[in-house]
């Protein structure tokens, strides 16, 4: 089946359709149930870094990853595995594409409950995706949430050859739409491009990250990973 050739959305008419959505999400979380879901007591740990750590963190595990001394690797997985049965607590939060060349918790240098992980082609902020980060930083207290990029990426790079593709794979294309029309032919360009308009949609349309990152509780960046060097740069 062909996919669809609908023009896609503007990127404020997919910033409108987000904050509507996520509007009505909130509105629904307004019953006595999801009131409960959210009064769940954050967890503790590495929560207590603030948001500048967390991302710091992140950036030094990355460069740990580069130089190849892992740390995660010597701690005891046992011990994490048992002290990760009855909760989590993740100090940050990502927004990465599928592809399997992007194994995050190595190239972070992280290990287990210590990332809270997303994963879609083309690193797109769905209503999907948007939820579930809004649950890492409203419940499990997530400071940092960082949309990474990365070189070769395939979405971007149909999403920039603009041809018919089979089943569902289209559906990936309007959110790309904004980034393709900003970094044009330029894979790379337009990559970064993406990750900034994915954290910014983040940083605006969610009526829950919103007021975190206006209060300084929570940071929201763009990043992009090389996979030549493993090196992520912020964008």
């Amino acid at each position: 089946m062909k996919g669809s050739t609908e023009l896609p959305m503007s990127h404020f008419s997919r910033r409108k359709f987000l904050g509507s959505a996520l509007a009505g999400t909130a509105a629904t979380l307004t019953g006595t149930a999801s009131m409960s879901f959210f009064s769940t007591a954050p967890a503790f740990a590495q929560s207590n870094l603030t948001p500048d750590q967390a991302l710091k963190e992140l950036l030094d595990g990355n460069q740990r990853y580069i130089e190849g001394r892992f740390t995660s690797f010597d701690e005891d997985k046992q011990i994490l595995r048992d002290r990760t049965v009855e909760k989590q607590q993740p100090f940050a939060a990502l927004l990465s594409c599928a592809d399997s060349r992007v194994p995050i918790e190595i190239i972070f240098d992280q290990s287990i409950g210590e990332l809270f992980v997303t994963r879609v082609a083309g690193n797109i902020a769905t209503p999907e995706i948007i939820a579930s980060l809004e649950y890492g930083a409203a419940v499990l207290g997530t400071k940092v949430i960082m949309v990474l990029g990365h070189s070769g990426c395939g979405a971007v790079k149909a999403a920039i050859a603009g041809k018919e593709v089979p089943g569902q794979i289209s559906a990936l294309f309007p959110p790309l739409r904004p980034a393709v029309d900003q970094g044009g032919s330029d894979l790379a360009a337009t990559t970064k491009k993406n990750a900034t308009i994915q954290a910014t949609l983040l940083s605006e349309a969610s009526t829950v990250l919103s007021p975190m990152v206006k209060e300084g509780k929570l940071k929201i960046v763009g990043g992009y990973y090389d996979l030549d060097s493993g090196k992520v740069t912020l964008v």
